[in-house]
């Protein structure tokens, strides 16, 4: 499971480190990478390219604030 490395990511980015999120999730090919992946390409605002994750997460484009999608993400995959 890569649930460790989710959260690194997801508590990075809250951290102040986008890169280092980045540099993160972009080494993992999962469904779960991508969404994460989606969520800092949308903080970045880079939405043709957070598009382009969350379909490869298979999750609709996120229209709630950045802070309710980096909770909804963390509370999702923090048990997995």
């Amino acid at each position: 499971m890569n649930t460790a490395a989710y959260i690194r990511a997801l508590e990075t980015e809250r951290d102040g480190d986008w890169d280092g999120a980045h540099r993160i999730v972009q080494k993992i090919s999962t469904p779960d990478a991508a969404w994460i992946h989606a969520y800092l390409h949308r903080v970045e605002g880079d939405l043709g390219n957070a598009a382009y994750w969350y379909r490869r997460a298979g999750r609709p484009e996120c229209r709630s604030s950045s802070e309710e999608e980096w909770q909804e993400i963390y509370n999702a995959l923090k048990d997995t």
